[in-house]
């Protein structure tokens, strides 16, 4: 039951957001895997904590290591672009990755260290409880779309669970090189009003 302030006992958002806060902290604070031994900032995410959708890409580049935040430099201006013109901002929706910290010169994120990262991930999820997760790439759409590949899966749409979806979309850095994905990306992010007002 929620309690009033002056109680002195957290209400149930309170203390959902108090959690939160909490993960994060434990996120910035992990030894779990090798990535932590190079890292100038852990980056747990950041955004709304009561998203309808929650954004996971692959993981920190350079600027994201030293800024402490996601997607801060070029695929994350198109991103936010792309968020924009949904009618959503940056503020609205969450975003975050499947490992929470540089890999070394930005190379993939290798298995044990997704695997480190898979429960600061599913807490996030659990906790915030969007309507939809849209992955981006292929690191994160392995999480939930395990054994597709993206060219051919991009823009499908799984159930996963209660009462959410995960929408699958290429990675903006991989949108920008390519123009042909750049109008998947578009046309992609385009189904998230129609799936927010289905579920």
């Amino acid at each position: 039951m929620d309690q009033t302030p002056e109680s002195g006992v957290l209400s149930n958002e309170e203390g959902r957001v108090q959690t939160l806060l909490g993960l994060e902290k434990e996120i910035c604070a992990c030894m779990l895997c090798r990535l932590c031994d190079g890292r100038i900032c852990a980056v747990p995410g950041e955004g709304s904590f009561s998203p309808q959708i929650v954004f996971v890409g692959e993981g920190p580049g350079a600027q994201e290591d030293r800024l402490g935040r996601p997607f801060v430099g070029r695929s994350g201006r198109f991103l936010d672009g792309m968020i924009d013109g949904i009618g959503l901002r940056r503020e609205d929706v969450f975003i975050t990755n499947v490992v929470k910290c540089r890999p070394p010169d930005n190379r993939d994120p290798r298995p044990d260290e997704i695997a480190a990262c898979r429960d600061y991930l599913d807490r996030q999820i659990e906790l915030l409880a969007p309507r939809v997760v849209v992955t981006l790439g292929r690191f994160s759409m392995e999480r939930w779309f395990p054994g597709e590949r993206i060219t051919r899966i991009h823009g499908q749409v799984k159930e996963i669970g209660s009462g959410r979806v995960a929408l699958a979309m290429y990675h903006p850095a991989a949108a920008l090189r390519n123009p042909q994905w750049r109008n998947a990306f578009a046309a992609d992010m385009q189904k998230l009003p129609g799936l927010l007002m289905s579920q």
